[in-house]
């Protein structure tokens, strides 16, 4: 992969220094445990075999090809096998899993052109129901997760390189063309799977180490799942989330396999599988809780009835003094999250969320954020400074476009906004005619329970444009993390808070997502931009890295202009975990990395 980047002077990267950092695996450590050589009793491990994480998030879904959270992929990535997966904490650095080898141009499997990958199937890998991973298994997961393409879903990032399609849908309606090419593209030569791209794409084998998820297409097919035939691939594209087995159950190939998810509780219990090829993990089980209260959670970690929990900065001081406990801080992320994201066209129809559904001082029109003064004087809303200062203890730096701060297209001097109640007064009075102004309007800022630092934002906001206008009112609430994702893939948020972690460290892994009318936010939001869906197609594929860069500092520019989002952080994060904990590999690809990593790693003293 190197030497074709090379070649065609493709490039993306985080600086040299991070880079190095994050490939030990390792942040800076501030342990709570009590001095000298013997341990404490809080410090004994209760359970050895059974590794306990306390997050904060309910699971959308288990299916690979829906699942678009870093809640359920975190669960997902222990259950299934891809590929090609990230070496220990290297963002650069890929080993062969499902493939025996790593396709490149020495080793014969990668074509000059870099458009053909060929991907030799290891043999012996067992699923956890039985038989064995064949190359048709490979290729039906790979089609699948093209074709599945539900609305908001990850199907794009194999979607569009593959095929040159953004979508399999032109106006709700599947295209022939979308099967036609992607069978077409994957195909099936004697013990390998040959992969063929659209046009050469650089990061394709980053993109595959984490969005190649093998399922077993005997075990789909008799859970009246997709048979893998043109004739039926329709019925099956954008289905309803719970449609196909693959939403509760799982057939995959990883260490782990699922014993139980309870919805109710937000549990989910993962038991070692023994037959995995590269030996059986060192832990025989793990729990997955879903726990809002932080108080909960830290009382659980002080207790050892949990190993690692979700904290945030707000939280850390009440951690630091907890003996045998570890803080791993200062961990250099490529996300951007947290972000803030208004709805053009707000489904306002059985919606709690928009009071009236008029601007007539109850509520909030469809169109309420379609008129761009109100984007901006929300933007000009927000002290984004003292967000930085106060709530995340001065960690991390103001972000001022959708690509963080290091990564390649990133403009360090983009123009970005304020924050400015005065030119906040300003926009206000402009928006829709001076109507806004007049009635004012009231809606519901929602945030996913548990998560303080977005509750916070939600907050600010709140008292910020309440104090402007005494007609302005904003409601607050916390609604639980599936549903709130579930109402937001049905634009009934007016405005929500959420957060973009890499599938891969490439900057059309931001733009697209955020700025394309087909990515993840943009369908929620229901925003379109004609020119910077025309950049970021012809961004993803440009081999000449100034003219990527100037096509990367245009969509940062339109992003300015039109504000369809706000983007607050560049992050940097810490974990938490008992000091028996041992293994752990922090890796800023790995979903919801750094509070967990994959299961495999992991052991307790």
């Amino acid at each position: 992969m190197e030497a074709w980047m090379s070649r065609f002077k493709f490039t993306f990267a985080i600086p040299l220094a991070a880079a190095l950092f994050l490939s030990s695996g390792c942040g800076k450590k501030d342990s709570s445990s009590p001095a000298g050589g013997g341990k404490t009793a809080s410090q004994s491990s209760k359970n050895k075999d059974t590794y306990v994480h306390v997050t904060i998030s309910d699971i959308d879904s288990l299916d690979p090809a829906w699942s678009y959270d870093t809640a359920s992929h975190m669960v997902i990535e222990n259950l299934y096998e891809f590929l090609v997966a990230y070496k220990g904490g290297s963002i650069t650095e890929l080993e062969p899993q499902v493939a025996e080898k790593v396709p490149s141009i020495e080793n014969g499997l990668l074509s000059p052109d870099g458009r053909t990958y060929t991907f030799p199937i290891r043999k012996g890998i067992k699923f956890h129901k039985g038989g064995e991973v064949t190359p048709e298994d490979v290729r039906y997961s790979l089609i699948r997760f093209m074709l599945f393409d539900r609305a908001g879903g990850p199907s794009s990032l194999l979607l569009e390189p593959v095929t040159g399609l953004d979508s399999t849908r032109k106006d709700g309606k599947p295209l022939d063309a979308a099967y036609d090419k992607a069978a077409a593209a994957v195909t099936v030569e004697g013990d390998a799977v040959v992969l063929k791209l659209h046009k050469p794409f650089a990061p394709m084998l980053t993109v595959l180490a984490s969005w190649s998820p093998i399922v077993s297409k005997e075990w789909a097919v008799a859970g009246a799942g997709w048979d893998g035939t043109k004739e039926t691939w329709k019925a099956h594209n954008n289905p309803e989330k719970t449609a196909e087995a693959f939403y509760d159950q799982e057939n995959g190939s990883g260490p782990f396999l699922l014993e139980r998810w309870d919805k109710k509780t937000k549990e989910v219990v993962l038991t070692r599988f023994d037959d995995y090829w590269r030996g059986p993990a060192k832990l025989k089980r793990a729990h997955i809780k879903g726990v809002d209260e932080f108080q909960t959670r830290k009382l659980m970690l002080a207790a050892g009835d949990a190993d690692s929990i979700y904290a945030d900065y707000l939280q850390q001081p009440l951690l630091k003094n907890l003996p045998g406990v570890e803080l791993i801080d200062d961990l250099p992320r490529i996300d951007m999250n947290p972000s803030i994201y208004f709805v053009f066209d707000i489904e306002t129809k059985g919606n709690p969320n928009v009071g009236s559904g008029k601007l007539d001082g109850k509520g909030v029109p469809a169109d309420f954020f379609a008129d761009v003064n109100v984007r901006k004087a929300f933007a000009h809303s927000f002290d984004y400074e003292g967000f930085i200062r106060d709530v995340n203890r001065g960690k991390g730096t103001r972000a001022v476009s959708f690509i963080p701060k290091g990564l390649f297209g990133f403009n360090p001097e983009q123009a970005h906004y304020e924050y400015d109640i005065a030119k906040a007064e300003s926009y206000f009075k402009k928006a829709h005619g001076g109507k806004l102004w007049q009635n004012g309007f009231k809606f519901t800022l929602a945030y996913n329970a548990g998560n303080q630092p977005r509750e916070v934002i939600a907050n600010m906001i709140k008292r910020a444009v309440e104090s402007i206008n005494p007609k302005f009112q904003i409601d607050t609430r916390p609604i639980q993390w599936s549903t709130y994702l579930d109402m937001s893939n049905a634009s009934k948020l007016p405005m929500f808070i959420m957060g973009w972690a890499p599938d891969f460290p490439d900057p059309h892994n931001f733009a697209f997502p955020f700025l394309h009318s087909n990515g993840n936010y943009p369908r929620l939001q229901r925003y379109k931009n004609a020119e910077a869906d025309k950049l970021v197609t012809a961004a993803m594929t440009e081999t000449d890295a100034e003219k990527r860069r100037a096509m990367y500092y245009r969509l940062q520019q339109i992003a300015y202009e039109d504000v369809p989002s706000l983007y607050i952080l560049n992050s940097v994060l810490y974990r938490t975990q008992r000091s028996w904990v041992k293994g752990y590999v922090y890796n800023p690809i790995h979903p919801d990395s750094p509070y967990s990593c994959p299961l495999y790693y992991l052991s307790k003293e």
